[in-house]
């Protein structure tokens, strides 16, 4: 979906993948919770894993669904291949690291959450009596949800990132206003990046729910990116336009991502993680212009940087002439005349929209 899913978040998304509805995994797991079996299953067969394997069975057949409903109703856990597509061992019993933290109750969801943490492999747990499937993978647990129920969140959750994005949007648009004006508070670029965070936030669980309805999830596939689209590069320039030149922008990301939803919304601390050093929210900053220079088509990031470089931020930049421009290695006279001509309509439209 975009660069900045998280590690944690990939290793999910590529196990609900594997077993969302219309693969074959899913429905031998539906067959097993139809039985009112329970099963464990692993989904992986690396050298690792088969290590902690005690008794079992070696089976080494092609997977189905019908042989994994059949194998769960034995107490073992069942190993599948890393692609899927056999069956290695059924029946075994997995001994984890006893020192591995784990939040379940349960043998089978402990003994699933222990595997998965320890060894970093997606596992899947169905409890025999309350029928409930949990997908462990990437440190990260989910319990699978029926898909009308998980379609009405999914929906409800798009409708709450619309409102968020038309919050970041008008963040977006006020900031460029006060860029123009050469009157930037750190207070203005802090809202941008808190609400760029929430919307992707937003974004990313609804990506989750996408992945785990499998085919059931077109529509929402469309309606997600139609809303998503364009928005983390905006907020990315952002960041850009005011982090410190000894900062990375993904370095800054990272750390948002680390923090709480609470935490994100307290713009104090959303703003430690730009390092600008003894600034208070009140402060005046002045942009770069990386984000109104990606406005002019014709220009290449290298360019662009060579542009800032030169007049050393966006102040300076909007007062340059063309000829000004056109002095900067790797600008002509064409690419000159667009860089004025897109800073100017900027500048126009933000004056207009102040008055409609």
């Amino acid at each position: 979906m975009d660069s900045r899913h998280r590690g944690a978040n990939d290793a999910m998304h590529d196990a609900l993948a594997r077993i969302g509805p219309g693969t074959p995994l899913r429905d031998g797991i539906d067959r097993v919770v139809r039985s009112k079996a329970g099963a464990l299953i692993v989904l992986s067969d690396d050298p690792e894993v088969l290590a902690i394997c005690s008794g079992g069975f070696l089976v080494d057949a092609p997977f189905s669904p019908q042989r994994v409903s059949e194998l769960a109703k034995m107490d073992g856990a069942i190993i599948i291949s890393d692609d899927g597509g056999r069956i290695a061992r059924a029946n075994v019993h997995l001994v984890p690291d006893p020192t591995v933290p784990t939040s379940e109750t349960g043998t089978r969801h402990r003994t699933a959450e222990r595997v998965a943490r320890s060894l970093d492999v997606p596992v899947v747990s169905a409890s025999e009596e309350m029928g409930v499937i949990n997908v462990y993978a990437g440190g990260l647990k989910r319990q699978l949800q029926e898909v009308g129920r998980l379609l009405d969140r999914a929906n409800q959750a798009l409708q709450t990132l619309e409102r968020y994005k038309a919050r970041l949007e008008d963040a977006i648009d006020n900031l460029t206003a006060v860029e123009v004006e050469d009157v930037v508070t750190v207070r203005d670029v802090i809202a941008v990046v808190q609400r760029g965070e929430m919307v992707h936030r937003i974004a990313d669980e609804i990506e989750t729910m996408i992945i785990e309805l499998g085919v059931d999830a077109r529509l929402l596939r469309l309606q997600l990116d139609e809303i998503y689209t364009d928005i983390n590069d905006e907020v990315e320039l952002v960041i850009t336009d005011y982090l410190p030149p000894h900062r990375n922008v993904d370095d800054t990301i990272a750390e948002m991502s680390q923090m709480k939803d609470d935490d994100v919304l307290d713009a104090r601390m959303a703003l430690a993680t730009l390092h600008l050093g003894d600034v208070q929210l009140g402060d005046e900053i002045a942009p770069r212009g990386f984000r109104l220079l990606r406005r002019v088509g014709k220009l290449t990031p290298d360019v662009a940087a060579s542009i800032i470089d030169r007049f050393g931020g966006l102040a300076r930049l909007q007062r340059a002439t063309i000829d000004d421009l056109a002095a900067v290695d790797g600008v002509d006279s064409d690419i000159a005349e667009s860089v004025k001509e897109t800073l100017e309509r900027v500048t126009e439209n933000t004056i207009l929209g102040q008055y409609s």
